[in-house]
């Protein structure tokens, strides 16, 4: 269990080495650039709710961080259609410049993490993930 903790605590602290000029560049705190990016990559969790619970930011982080972007422009709030007490965070054309630099950067991310990973490994790796992923949920279904 050592091992995963500590693979996942390099990842995240490689991804903010690796954000951290960006977000100095722009201004942008971490947790409003990860919420910015979780928002633009991820469409169909649009409220601050998703971002807490998907996430795992606290919800005063997300609350701060939310007011902050909505008032500098990259994010606005929209009443949903289905439920007028859900407000959805939808990224503004001001935030389309970050977001499209914070793409590249995650996408430059992944490829020098999987540096010397070969496809096939690479293949085994998401489906071992998906088969944990799976097991997982049918050990929740068991507590329900």
């Amino acid at each position: 269990m050592k091992a995963i903790i500590r693979i996942a605590r390099t990842i995240m602290q490689s991804y903010n080495a690796r954000c951290k000029p960006l977000c100095q560049e722009i201004g942008m705190p971490q947790t409003a650039f990860d919420i910015l990016m979780f928002l633009a990559n991820n469409p169909e969790f649009d409220t601050a709710r998703d971002i807490v619970e998907c996430r795992y930011i606290k919800a005063n982080l997300v609350s701060v961080n939310v007011e902050s972007l909505v008032r500098e422009g990259y994010l606005t709030r929209e009443k949903s259609p289905g439920d007028r007490r859900k407000v959805r965070l939808v990224c503004t054309e001001k935030a389309g410049p970050v977001v499209e630099r914070g793409r590249q950067l995650q996408s430059q991310f992944a490829g020098e993490m999987f540096q010397n990973v070969d496809e096939r490994q690479k293949e085994d790796f998401f489906q071992v993930l998906h088969l944990l992923e799976s097991n997982m949920k049918e050990m929740q279904k068991g507590r329900d």
